[in-house]
């Protein structure tokens, strides 16, 4: 009887704990979302030329080790250009903002994949659940490998990473940041009721989710292309509602993703759009989930302040992080709120 009883405790689905679990991993990756961010406002992020997705855990312990470190950045074009004759504490500096970044990145990884393989190994993953985790790790590795491409093509040519591999490593953190909150909702409903079923993605959920992906995509743009150094001032921009582009000449697709002008044009004025799509999502939720209502108004609120004030204050590191930081719980609420709406009708045992 004790053997059996023992088989059945560890056979137990736990989706209340698997749920927590993903919390605290969604936590992590607002954590390093932040980071990053810091990272790219001090032009931290080419200060390691290389990667070691194993011994690079290890920082410089030595100062022979730090040299070498050092050595490897003084040969990229960013120390010519931005950094010449830039001391070893300086260096230090930077390189902390990286490495902590990297850090966390793997911190993130292991999070994952080891409660992963207890909750998979001793069957208490519900059904239907594995591989959507397993999905989430494998988002977690292509973001690393997306980190990685996106150092990699600032080591050359260029003086800082290319616009677009930041955004795309931007928008897979908070992709993935998504897919696990929406996951850990969908497994505290199954714990209260073992009968509910996973909320849909519905068409207005998905159009809500798109306009504020657009805003998240010009959000990392201005900050590859340093954008929020165009105009200080707020509504007008240097004067003028309209700047015009940096440079002429430039096709369509170069002024709406790769100039700096109308990108910060553009990204100041479609959050007017977003407020609006999220002020009818918090209606709509309000009646079901009243916090979540609260929470999307918060934050969003919460947020255009920020990117006001980040513009007005000439990119204070600060409001800067802060303005990304919000920009992650921005994710969270939204995704609350979407899934709140795509619940459907509770049953009775809710």
């Amino acid at each position: 009887m004790g053997m059996g009883a023992a088989m059945s405790s560890i056979r137990t689905i736990r989706p209340r704990a698997i749920a927590t679990w993903l919390y605290a991993v969604a936590a992590l990756i607002v954590a390093i979302v932040v980071v990053g961010g810091v990272t790219r406002l001090t032009e931290s992020g080419l200060s390691i030329t290389e990667w070691k997705p194993l011994t690079g855990i290890v920082p410089p312990l030595t100062d022979a080790q730090w040299q070498a470190e050092f050595a490897n950045y003084r040969r990229i074009p960013q120390y010519e250009a931005l950094n010449h004759g830039m001391t070893l504490a300086g260096f230090q500096a930077i390189f902390f903002w990286e490495y902590l970044h990297r850090f966390l990145g793997r911190i993130i990884g292991m999070a994952f994949l080891i409660p992963f393989v207890w909750f998979a190994v001793r069957r208490q993953i519900p059904r239907g659940y594995f591989w959507r985790l397993f999905a989430l790790f494998a988002l977690i590795c292509l973001q690393g490998t997306f980190g990685w491409l996106m150092v990699r093509s600032g080591l050359t040519h260029r003086t800082e990473v290319a616009p677009g591999w930041l955004a795309t490593h931007l928008l897979t953190a908070l992709f993935t940041l998504a897919g696990m909150v929406w996951t850990a909702l969908d497994l505290r409903r199954l714990a209260r009721d073992p009968a509910a079923r996973p909320a849909r993605l519905t068409g207005f959920g998905l159009a809500a989710g798109t306009v504020l992906a657009v805003q998240l995509l010009y959000g990392a743009l201005m900050a590859g292309l340093r954008a929020g150094l165009v105009a200080k001032d707020w509504p007008l921009m240097n004067g003028q509602l309209f700047p015009g582009a940096t440079q002429s000449g430039e096709s369509l697709g170069m002024m709406l993703f790769d100039d700096p002008a109308i990108v910060h044009f553009i990204h100041r004025w479609w959050a007017w759009v977003v407020v609006a799509m999220l002020v009818l999502l918090a209606r709509r939720v309000k009646p079901i989930d009243r916090c979540a209502s609260v929470a999307i108004h918060i934050a969003f609120g919460t947020q255009i302040l920020l990117g006001i004030s980040t513009v007005m204050s000439e990119v204070n590191v600060t409001l800067a992080g802060l303005h990304q930081l919000v920009g992650a719980l921005l994710v969270v609420a939204v995704t609350w709120g979407i899934h709140v709406v795509g619940r459907g009708k509770p049953s009775p045992v809710s």
